[in-house]
């Protein structure tokens, strides 16, 4: 995956909690990518007709500060109300002109009742495929930015779980007239949906100083129990092809593996290795550990007491998104509530992968989401949710600092504030340039 600064703005959000503000990003996207494929779905309905010229506007904005190109990034406006309807798909057009030209022309389709939930299917089906110019199968990100003034006349539930099932990361911004959870049922995370008063209030993007991707500090847990014996070449297998996508040689990325059965093992720490050629010849060479039963819940506890930690190379404390990756093949012999809940609250995202041995329950409760548990037959089939992986790690969340001032035009946020999310990206206000800092 090619890897630079993203240049897509991030959305600031405001929320009050008594008389502390606490400012918070959520990015249309984030970490280390050159390239996203980027989906616009519109409400046209009746109900909209006086705020779709700012609904228009604000997308123009957001177009004005992508770097778009058919190696870069992909644009396509979706328009619905009781029917989708595709204005232009992602490999339509290749200059970012003649986006704007096309959104500038767009007329308010009109109509009802508004079916979100089909136009999300529509979306699923017709707009992030590969011949529309989805570049979801080469890895690339694929995003959905929902606009949306009213409460949806149809299911939203099983298309909106079927686009997060494909990899697609939505963001749902909405009005007063919105169903606020049905929002935060569309969006890839409650968090990730927002609200204004109305589409006047959408916010003018513009880049502040520009941030440097402070990379990522990735350990990955291995099951290595009696269990896995068979399917452990796969397990490394995997692991090398993720590490390859990383920006380890410049010391953005820093990767750990660690492996457990009854016991866990650190094969190497977050610091040993500052090549990405020893960390593959390291994963190369590993053998498969043995043993039962086992304990998740203690290798878990084990990585936060000594892998997620200054002296083993995190740099948590500097603001470095902490991720964990668990390959599992088995349900565990001990508990895994406490040591889950106690990554979660360190700030460490997981993502846990399972076979059908595994228990998919506890696979959502040891990750930071429930939509971050994946599921594979055999470990043989990991290549198939690699991507999954890859674009949810890569959509992982950067706070902005609480000490900024509040600004006007901001974005509300749905969800409770979370301390634990964490955001890479560039950040704008109408107002003036927000200090960010990665905590």
């Amino acid at each position: 995956m090619a890897h630079g600064m993203a240049s897509l703005p991030c959305l600031i959000l405001l929320r009050e909690f008594g008389k502390k503000i606490h400012l918070m990003s959520s990015c249309l996207f984030s970490v280390d990518t050159a390239k996203k494929d980027i989906v616009f779905l519109l409400d046209g309905s009746d109900g909209t007709r006086n705020g779709f010229p700012a609904m228009l506007d604000f997308v123009k904005r957001v177009v004005e500060k992508l770097n778009v190109g058919p190696n870069n990034d992909r644009v396509s406006v979706v328009q619905y109300s009781r029917d989708a309807e595709i204005h232009f798909y992602l490999n339509t057009y290749t200059t970012r002109q003649d986006i704007l030209d096309t959104v500038r022309g767009l007329r308010h389709r009109g109509g009802r009742p508004l079916n979100t939930g089909a136009a999300l299917q529509y979306v699923r089906d017709n707009a992030f495929t590969n011949s529309s110019g989805s570049r979801r199968l080469q890895g690339v990100p694929q995003m959905l930015i929902l606009l949306n003034g009213g409460r949806s006349f149809d299911n939203v539930d099983t298309p909106a779980s079927a686009l997060k099932q494909q990899g697609v990361y939505v963001i749902g911004i909405g009005t007063r007239n919105s169903d606020t959870r049905e929002l935060q049922k569309i969006s890839y995370d409650p968090s990730s949906a927002l609200s204004v008063s109305d589409f006047t209030d959408l916010p003018v993007p513009r880049n502040s100083s520009p941030l440097q991707p402070a990379g990522k500090d990735i350990v990955f847990l291995l099951d290595g129990s009696d269990g896995t014996r068979t399917g452990f070449p796969a397990v490394k297998d995997f692991v090398q092809r993720v590490v390859e996508t990383l920006s380890v040689d410049d010391n953005k990325d820093r990767v750990s593996v660690v492996q457990y059965s009854k016991e866990p093992a650190a094969q190497f720490y977050l610091n040993t290795y500052t090549t990405k050629g020893d960390i593959l010849d390291t994963v190369r060479g590993l053998r498969h550990k043995g043993g039962r039963p086992l304990n998740t819940g203690a290798a878990l506890q084990y990585l936060r007491d000594n892998v997620f930690t200054a002296s083993a190379g995190s740099r948590l404390q500097e603001g470095v998104p902490q991720v964990l990756v668990l390959i599992s093949g088995g349900r565990s012999f001990d508990s895994v509530d406490a040591p889950a809940s106690a990554l979660k609250e360190l700030g460490v995202l997981t993502f846990a992968i399972g076979t059908r041995s595994a228990d998919s329950k506890e696979l959502q409760k040891i990750s930071h989401d429930p939509s971050y548990a994946l599921t594979v037959s055999e470990f043989t089939d990991l290549p198939n949710v690699q991507q999954q992986l890859q674009s949810s790690v890569e959509a992982v969340v950067i706070e902005v600092s609480p000490e900024s001032p509040p600004v006007p035009g901001m974005l509300t946020s749905m969800a409770p504030y979370r301390p634990d999310r964490h955001m890479i990206c560039l950040t704008y206000t109408d107002a003036r340039k927000i200090s960010v800092k990665f905590v």
